[in-house]
Formats: structure tokens, C-alpha cells, sequence
């Protein structure tokens, strides 16, 4: 079997294309080779995989994840979103059946390749006038959550000089973040969301919450920078009077994408470059299972996961066209 597909889900205010973009390639790309009325030697599977993003529970690849047994269904099932809906109940919810949550090894045995289209989430192939790339590689990457705890109390009347704030606390662990991003070369270093309790406009916060996103090119790159960064932010809390614990929620390791089948996608796209990707994928979860690559498509504005993202239509065209290739390549023809 060849699988090929993506995502759906999307990030809070996120772009149209990141994810949905892959799917509808895939689902254009079958439709191109039975309109031709071609017949694979081997089944080609559409994918669809939810919660990419770890936006709702927490968990990147949380589907491919699941599928590839690295995390238990147990472990799963009680992770809660925003409003404290379990991923279990959620689950129930869709009326779908919660005792197949879990890893499916037969079917992953199954996939002799899997390719996943993806709208770039940069700048790299604007700036080479090129419609589309194959991916090399996608840097290490992990979340981390950071809790900051001081004394909750009236704004009106709570002296400055007496306040332990873990909202400035806070603001000063986030510039902690960018100032060590920028002494490691290439790295990257984010805090993009923030929890306040209890959130009050007349309140002195009792505790925030924080989630960092560290990625560099190299395990060791991240946790050298983690390390870094914590040991800056430990310093930023402790100034304002403050506790900080910390709980790593995931680490996804570097993904060296399979040469032999990125070299063969490449060729069949009329040698299109390879360029690496700092963003996390389904396919880079797969990958350390089975041949796994990937093919991005121009982006000329290079946002990602927010409004602006965006991709040409004869781009778009291009890349179903050239999946299209690549899966026909790849499912072979039966012999006569």
C-alpha cells in the first residue's frame, strides 16, 4: 500500500492551507489517475490525520502518534482542552468508538511509503522562483510546560514593592526565550500561549502558565538550549518573588527524511530542491517507521498558521499534478 494525505485540523486564528491543502491534493491526485483510467499495482490510501497540531490536547502528531503506538491510549484519553473535555469524552462525542483508540501495527506494516504534501511554511521557494520542493529534514523540536506561581491580590491596594507578580514574572521568562534563541545559530525559541489565573482585569495573578516551543537542528541543540533558557528564566522568576515548575509535554527528534525515496520524488518532479523544515509533520512520525517524504508547495507570502498563509492555484494544480506522478510511480502498473 502507498498512503498520502495530511491534516485537517488547524491552529487558534490559522491559515486555510496548512493541512487541508494536503488532503485535498491527495483526494485531487487519486481523482487525476482514474480519470486517466489507470489501475495501481498496490492500493493507494487517503489520510487524513487529527490533531496535528496539538492545538486542542496538547499533543503534536497526536493522531500518527496513536497510529504508530508512541503514546497509549490510556495516557490519551485523559488529556483535557481549554474547557476540561477529555480527549476521551471528545472522542464519545463524535460517536466514535473509544476501544479502537490505540496503535494499528497490521496497518502500519502495511505502508510501503508514505508521502505527504504540505503548503511551505516559509519563504525558501518564493525566493528560489521554484513551485515545489521535497523536504531533507525537520528539526528537533520540543514543548515545554512552564508554571509560574506567586500571590494573588488586589491591584488597588497591594503596594508595588510588595507584589510577587507571576505575570511580569512571566513577561520577563518570555524575552528570557528570544534573548537565548538568538545566541544559538539557527535555533528558535517561542512562547505563544499564556494561561493567567484567575485572569482578573482588577487581580494581581496567583499563577500563569506558559508553553514553550524550542527547535534547533539537533537533539542535543534543543535541550543545550533548553537548558539555557530555563536557567535565564529560573533567575526571572525567582527576581519577582515567584516558583517556577516545568513539564516537558513533548519532544519530537530530528527527522532525516528517507534519501532514496526524496531522491526518486524529486526526480519524478523534474528535480525539485530539497530543502529542510523547522515545522513538525505526520510524516515525519511515520518516518521512523517507513519510507516517508515529503513534497511542499510555494507559499508566496511565507506566513504559516495564521491568515496570510497562502499558496498560487497553478501551484497548487502543480503539486496535485506532480503527487499525481509520484503515486503512479510509486503503486506501479500490473503486469499484463
Amino acid at each position: 500500500m502507498i498512503a498520502t494525505g495530511s491534516h485537517l485540523d488547524s491552529v487558534p486564528g490559522g491559515g486555510a492551507y496548512d493541512g487541508p491543502l494536503g488532503v485535498a491534493s491527495a483526494l485531487e491526485a487519486v481523482a487525476i489517475l482514474k480519470a486517466q483510467g489507470w489501475v495501481p499495482a498496490r492500493p493507494i490510501a487517503v489520510c487524513a490525520f487529527a490533531e496535528e497540531e496539538g492545538s486542542r490536547f496538547g499533543m503534536p502528531c497526536l493522531g500518527s502518534r496513536l497510529l504508530a503506538g508512541e503514546i497509549t491510549p490510556a495516557a490519551v484519553r485523559v488529556r483535557t482542552d481549554g474547557d476540561g473535555i477529555s480527549l476521551e469524552d471528545a472522542w464519545r462525542q463524535a460517536e466514535m468508538d473509544v476501544a479502537r483508540m490505540g496503535p494499528d501495527p497490521d496497518r502500519l506494516a502495511a505502508v510501503a511509503a508514505f508521502v505527504e504534501l504540505h503548503v511551505e511554511q516559509g519563504l525558501d521557494l518564493e525566493e528560489r522562483g521554484q513551485p515545489l520542493a521535497v523536504a531533507s529534514a525537520i528539526m528537533a523540536h520540543g514543548r515545554w510546560r512552564l508554571t509560574i506561581c506567586g500571590e494573588g491580590n488586589h491591584a488597588g491596594t497591594t503596594p508595588m514593592m510588595g507584589r510577587r507578580d507571576p505575570v511580569v514574572a512571566t513577561a520577563a521568562a518570555a524575552l528570557a526565550v528570544r534573548d537565548v534563541a538568538l545566541g544559538h545559530p539557527s535555533a528558535r525559541g517561542t512562547v505563544g500561549r499564556i494561561s493567567v489565573t484567575p485572569n482578573g482585569t482588577n487581580v494581581i495573578a496567583s499563577r500563569v502558565d506558559a508553553w514553550l516551543d524550542i527547535r534547533a537542528h539537533t537533539d542535543s541543540d534543543v535541550r543545550a538550549q533548553l537548558e539555557s533558557t530555563l536557567a535565564l528564566i529560573q533567575k526571572c522568576v525567582e527576581a519577582e518573588g515567584c516558583a517556577l515548575t516545568v513539564q516537558e509535554e513533548s519532544f519530537s527528534p530530528l527527522v532525516s527524511f528517507d534519501v532514496a525515496l526524496t531522491t526518486r520524488i524529486a526526480e519524478i518532479l523534474d528535480g525539485a530542491p530539497a530543502i529542510p523544515t523547522g515545522a513538525g509533520h505526520d510524516a515525519g512520525v511515520l518516518s521512523a517507521y517507513l519510507p516517508a517524504a515529503m513534497i511542499f508547495v510555494r507559499n508566496p507570502t511565507g506566513v504559516s498558521h495564521a491568515p496570510g498563509e497562502t499558496a498560487r492555484d497553478e501551484d497548487c494544480e502543480q503539486g496535485a499534478l506532480g503527487l499525481a506522478a509520484v503515486l503512479r510511480d510509486l503503486a506501479g502498473t500490473p503486469a499484463s
